[in-house]
């Protein structure tokens, strides 16, 4: 890391993704100068601890962000839409986690272990955004089978913890949990269904072509990162009774010949991959193991034998509120200190 330190604010600091920001700053040494935390009004007055010192939780205005040189976003899509580009009119470079900005072509949409030399973008807006956790996992294991075999189709199915919908919707869970358990009455007020001991194929806003909004973010934006928009995707997104950790099954097509060993192999040397593959000792990736690291874990490597030669089948967990977002933030926030500001 740099010994150059810069002025952070954190914007979204009081909510699931801004407290493990402010965690993964202090784990990682960030070399920050000056903190400022921001939230939306009812949070003001609030004191966060960061590295033994308590802040304040300031109001999110307009005026927020001058003398920042970088701003952490999570704090919704609309809030992000609207306050990022009074951020960047002075001078202080975004990192925004909502869907705001990952499609808008003039602003780079990175996970650094694949295209970190799209960093250097940011100077069109300002603003860098963060992927959505599902694609930002599925990215880190395809990418090196992309460079090597050239990936023609990739079909996912998700398994998503309650987490990437936020504090309320772990609080459902666990409160349905205990009332299942209890024999109580069943409250529902973020999901549409019972999430407790139920799967929910249902991530987002269904469209009018029947996928959901999830469904159609891991299409384009997995196209985008990877640069190539020959690549095929289909997506089924399903709200799993988990609390951290999102679990993939990938299926992938290439032109290239691949085998299950060689791709074994290629993911074992991959930055910032972990292979969990020894079936004969049940040891495959899990979303308890993947909670609270910021690796992707990758397993059950095989083949697809109705392709022979030209497909793979993987699973794919990775920690969505540390890798899937605040982490990969702070990764990209790391390059722009080291290279760029």
């Amino acid at each position: 890391m740099s010994e150059k330190r810069v002025n952070v604010a954190v914007a979204g600091a009081t909510g699931a993704v801004g407290n493990q920001m402010l965690a993964s700053l202090a784990e990682r040494n960030f070399p920050i100068r000056s903190l400022k935390l921001l939230a939306s009004k009812k949070s003001v007055g609030r004191m966060i601890r960061f590295q033994g010192d308590l802040f304040p939780v300031e109001e999110l205005k307009e005026d927020s962000f001058k003398g920042m040189d970088i701003a952490l976003f999570s704090a919704g899509t609309g809030t992000s839409e609207y306050f990022a580009p009074f951020a960047a009119k002075d001078g202080c470079v975004v990192v925004d986690n909502s869907n705001a900005w990952r499609m808008d072509p003039d602003v780079p949409l990175v996970v650094p272990e694949v295209n970190a030399y799209a960093i250097k973008d940011y100077t069109s807006k300002g603003i860098i955004a963060n992927p959505n956790c599902s694609t930002i996992q599925m990215v880190v294991a395809l990418w090196p089978i992309h460079q090597k075999y050239k990936i023609k189709r990739v079909v996912v199915s998700t398994y998503q913890a309650v987490s990437g919908t936020g504090k309320k919707a772990i609080d459902e869970l666990l409160d349905q949990t205990r009332a299942m358990i209890n024999f109580l009455k069943i409250e529902r007020n973020v999901y549409p269904h019972r999430i407790a001991f139920n799967c929910l194929p249902h991530i987002d806003k269904f469209q009018e072509n029947g996928y959901t909004k999830e469904e159609i973010k891991m299409v384009r934006e997995t196209k985008k990162i990877m640069g190539d928009d020959s690549i095929a995707v289909t997506a089924t997104t399903v709200r799993v009774p988990v609390f951290y950790g999102h679990s993939e099954s990938v299926n992938v097509e290439t032109h290239e010949p691949i085998s299950a060993e060689d791709v074994k192999a290629l993911l074992k040397a991959a930055s910032g991959v972990k292979v969990v593959d020894d079936p004969a000792n049940n040891a495959y990736p899990m979303a308890i193991d993947a909670a609270g690291q910021d690796l992707t874990l990758v397993g059950r490597i095989r083949d697809d034998e109705s392709i022979p030669n030209h497909g793979v089948n993987m699973w794919v967990v990775a920690d969505n509120i540390r890798k899937g977002a605040a982490t990969n933030a702070i990764q990209i926030a790391e390059m722009l200190i080291k290279d760029y500001i």
